[in-house]
Formats: C-alpha cells, sequence, structure tokens
C-alpha cells in the first residue's frame, strides 16, 4: 500500500485554465550527490546556479522527481500549500541542517499532474514535503525559493519500464510553463566510497566504464539499454546496486521528444564510485 496520506481528490478542478501555454520547457537530469553540495561552491554548484540564471523562460513551477522520496504501491504528489525543507540525513554540520528552501506548492501543477497520468491514480500527499534530493539542488538553480515546486514520488514497487511508461505521459506539461527536475545519481554505490574520500575527483575503472556507457546511450537516443540496465553487464551493477538514484534519470530520459537536443554537463566522478554527470533537454 502507499505509504503516505493521500488527500481529497474531490478538489482536481480542471488546469488549462490556470497553467499558461508557454513553449516547450526544458528537462534536466541533475547528479545531486553529497548533499554537502548544498552549501558548498564548486564546479557543480557553480554550473547549477548557471543553469537558472540562463534560462529563456522562466518557470511557472518546477515538478521535481527525486531519488529520496520512495513510496511502495503507489505514487504520491506533495500537495501542501507550504511544503517543509527535509533534513532526510545525518552526521553532517549544523550549517547544512539550517538550510531551509521555503518554496510553495502549487495545487494547478497537482491537478495537472494527476489529470495527465492516465495509466494509475495518483495520490495527494500532506505529509512529505522536500526532500534533499530536491532542495540541495534548486537553491542553487533558484537561490530565491519564489517558484513552486511540487514533488512525484517513486513507487519503488516498480522496475524501470513502468517509470519510464509513466514519465512519458507528463509530457504536456513542458507546454505549460513547468520545469521537470528529476534529481538522483547515475553511479551510486556509497557502499564502496574509501572512508574520507568522498569529496575526491576519481573513479574506479567500473565507474568510469558504466557512466560512459550510460553516456554513449544517453547520447545515441537509446532508451532501452537505460531502461534494461540491469542487461548491461557487472559495471552497471556494482554502478546501480539499488535503482533509487538512477530511477530519476528514467523519468527525464522519457521525456525526451524528436525535437529535443540533449547535452551532457558535470560529468565528473567523486568519491571513486558516484558520478554527478547530468543532462538537459531542450528545444530550440
Amino acid at each position: 500500500m502507499l505509504n503516505q496520506s493521500t488527500g481529497d481528490l474531490s478538489l482536481l478542478k480542471g488546469w488549462n485554465a490556470t497553467l499558461p501555454n508557454t513553449d516547450v520547457m526544458p528537462v534536466m537530469f541533475l547528479g545531486h550527490g553529497s548533499p554537502m553540495n548544498a552549501i558548498q561552491t564548486n564546479e557543480f554548484t557553480r554550473t547549477w546556479n548557471s543553469i537558472g540564471a540562463e534560462l529563456k523562460t522562466q518557470p511557472t513551477a518546477i515538478l521535481c522527481i527525486s531519488a529520496h522520496w520512495l513510496t511502495q504501491g503507489g505514487t504520491a504528489v506533495t500537495a501542501m500549500q507550504m511544503p517543509k525543507t527535509i533534513h532526510d540525513f545525518g552526521g553532517f554540520p549544523q550549517a547544512l541542517f539550517d538550510v531551509q528552501y521555503p518554496a510553495p506548492g502549487n495545487k494547478s501543477l497537482v491537478d495537472a499532474t494527476i489529470d495527465e497520468v492516465k495509466s494509475i491514480q495518483i495520490h495527494q500527499d500532506h505529509e512529505w514535503g522536500l526532500d534533499h534530493g530536491t532542495w540541495s539542488v534548486l537553491c542553487h538553480v533558484f537561490p530565491q525559493a519564489t517558484i513552486p515546486v511540487v514533488q512525484l514520488s517513486i513507487d519503488y514497487s516498480q522496475g524501470a519500464q513502468y517509470h519510464y511508461d509513466l514519465a512519458k505521459q507528463l509530457s504536456q506539461l513542458r507546454r505549460k510553463g513547468v520545469l521537470i527536475v528529476a534529481s538522483g545519481n547515475l553511479v551510486h554505490n556509497l557502499r564502496l566510497i574509501p572512508r574520507g574520500q568522498m569529496n575526491d575527483y576519481y573513479g574506479f575503472d567500473w565507474v568510469l566504464e558504466a557512466d560512459a556507457k550510460m553516456q554513449k546511450f544517453l547520447l545515441e537516443h537509446d532508451h532501452q539499454s537505460l531502461i534494461n540496465w540491469d542487461k548491461q553487464g557487472q559495471a552497471f551493477h556494482l554502478a546501480i546496486p539499488t535503482p533509487d538514484h538512477y530511477y530519476p534519470m528514467i523519468y527525464a530520459l522519457a521525456l525526451q521528444e524528436d525535437k529535443d537536443e540533449l547535452s551532457l554537463f558535470n560529468t565528473q566522478a567523486v568519491g571513486g564510485s558516484i558520478t554527478m554527470t547530468s543532462f538537459r533537454l531542450d528545444q530550440n
């Protein structure tokens, strides 16, 4: 069963009148890495900052799929007016716990997301908030926290093909001023990071092998190989010991259209067994 509260679906209204028609918005997959990136200035955070500053059109709202909101047996969206900032980690400096990202929610986007996804019933959640997969990157992309943010959970009882098919149904949101941001990591194996090397810029051979193959599949528009990640060999199995950080990428991948240009950035390995590799989809 879904392990979050569902809210009142009777409040749904037509959303086309409340979300404006716009040019096709980009889609982004951001490798978020350590929560410490939220309070650090480095090559990754500088790139995130430039993304927000250089967007041609400011989003009406943001829909974020984070590796850190996993539900079981159902999918939910945050439906509260003011989602709380969740500090879902331990062992970090107090300065990180002091970070707040007070972006409002957006009922029109909640309604739109529920309305667009026909294959399942998406539930309204009033308990979760914005976890660090969302705010640790958005605090650099949109530091003023004035753009409404809604999170979409990942049903962890389902596989990659399910998430790909679900995400495809969200494509119309791109034409309603919604910036869709997926936040995770292509390669994410915390257990194999050597002690004290979390911030060192290097990758093990299998990390570089897996990440290079993933980049190749992305650039060749080879979605099926990425969906079938568990059939790509030992390097992929080491890179994705659990698919929680990989699945957000599947959501961004599913939204790629024929006119989209895919560009890679932040293609750096850190801590030996994490890659920050990210991509965006843009239509000229």
